[in-house]
């Protein structure tokens, strides 16, 4: 199939393109970019006058539901869910149930996504088995399997000599560790941030702390033992700037924001809106500040989905007891997009965010548009309005605290090596 894409604002930041500039697709892959090749006859042209052309997304955090949560999600569903928003190349967290702690899993969760065609899915294994937080799992038959790190998820791991273990391991194969920096005894089943909303609401609260102390354990171990350690979805002021001092050490860490978490405070609660229950919580005002700036300045390396379709039921609870967590990847593009606007920052700077470097830090050969690669490509309409409602997304979890917002940025068409996946009516 030979796609010719024209008159589209092409943007690549992993190459610096930023130019009306046409894009030739052949054989799944992108064959030239600006002029045609020698003979090159179109089976299909793509008019995107108007709109940008640029990588297919790259997700760090999108829980597909699959195994164990159909009656949440089905990977069916939330994979066209994926190609709606653009997204072509996204990472699936181990808490699935069972956990992805044995190889006939993984490759299960492989062979299903690759027979729908649609994103490609890359598996992170669990780190112990069951993320039960006591007996690494088989990491090089993981590896091998098709998992691209190893995550403990939420789930508690409050043994540190397991985690040193498992970081020292891991140094030694040269396999990444994801963690989500979280203290489960300092946080004791908290909700909401400990500030005035969760005090004036009665609700138990997440301390600062929680997160800070986490960091600094796992930073410790990671200087310790060398092993390239990813920080999954930081929330705090603090822990930004503990990042940025790693990092300026020389740390191996990168890290990554959910794209709720850069608009959203602790005041968007409300009066107990259980669809702004998520992990962690929505933070202070100055946190998500610091998030956004940190964002701008590369300390953040990545804007996630962070991807947790919920059913109805386990969100019309009250807001303590509600499940956690929100639909995302549809909203990806748009909030990225709402984030660069309100920051200042530059539409490829931006899209760098949700390409080329969640790429990196997956290291995978994506996020970016060189000829002879493959063929996964976003175009999308920066300048459409659309709301947010329930009949509006194709995830199967219609949980999201922009119920009823109005977003900036639409895709109209995605491509999956060289393959039109998706196409708005």
């Amino acid at each position: 199939m030979k796609i010719h894409i024209k008159g589209g604002r092409l943007i690549d930041p992993k190459n610096g393109i930023d130019a009306a500039r046409d894009l030739y697709i052949a054989a799944g892959k992108v064959v030239a970019v600006g002029e045609a090749p020698k003979g090159y006859a179109a089976n299909r042209v793509i008019d995107a006058t108007g709109l940008v052309v640029c990588p297919g997304l790259v997700d760090l955090a999108a829980r597909l539901r699959e195994p164990g949560f159909e009656y949440m999600a089905t990977l069916e569903s939330e994979m066209e869910a994926a190609v709606a928003g653009g997204v072509t190349s996204l990472a699936c967290p181990p808490d699935t149930d069972p956990p992805l702690d044995e190889p006939g899993l993984v490759e299960m969760l492989k062979f299903r996504a690759r027979t729908l065609n649609r994103a490609r899915v890359y598996p992170v294994g669990a780190l112990t088995e069951g993320l039960k937080g006591e007996r690494l799992t088989e990491m090089a038959e993981l590896r091998d399997a098709g998992c691209i790190a190893f995550s403990h998820a939420d789930a508690p791991l409050a043994d540190n000599q397991v985690l040193y273990r498992a970081l020292q391991y891991a140094a030694t194969f040269g396999f990444h560790v994801w963690l989500r920096p979280h203290d489960t005894a300092l946080a004791r089943n908290g909700v909401a941030h400990d500030g005035q909303v969760a005090t004036r609401l009665g609700l138990p609260a997440v301390p600062v702390c929680a997160e800070t102390v986490a960091l600094s354990t796992i930073l410790i171990l990671t200087r310790e033992t060398g092993a390239r350690v990813h920080l999954a979805r930081l929330s705090t002021a603090e822990g930004v700037d503990m990042v940025r001092k790693a990092k300026q050490q020389g740390l191996p860490v990168s890290c990554d924001v959910g794209a709720h978490h850069v608009h959203l405070t602790e005041m968007d609660i409300g009066y107990f809106d259980a669809n702004s229950h998520l992990t962690p919580p929505f933070r202070s005002l100055r946190d998500r500040e610091a998030l956004c700036a940190a964002l701008a300045d590369g300390t953040v390396d990545a804007i996630c989905s962070d991807h947790t379709p919920v059913d109805d039921d386990a969100k019309q609870l009250p807001f303590a007891e509600a499940e956690s967590g929100a639909t995302g990847l549809e909203l990806l593009l748009p909030l990225t997009l709402k984030w660069a606007e309100e920051s200042g920052v530059k539409l490829p700077a931006a899209l760098a965010r949700v390409t080329s470097e969640p790429a990196r830090v997956l290291d995978i050969d994506a996020g970016h548009l060189t000829p002879g690669h493959s063929a996964d490509v976003c175009i999308f309409d920066p300048a459409r309005y659309w709301k947010v409602e329930p009949a509006s997304l194709r995830s199967q979890g219609k949980n999201t605290p922009f119920l009823g917002f109005e977003l900036k940025g639409r895709v109209r068409h995605t491509l999956v090596e060289g393959q039109l996946v998706y196409e708005a009516k």
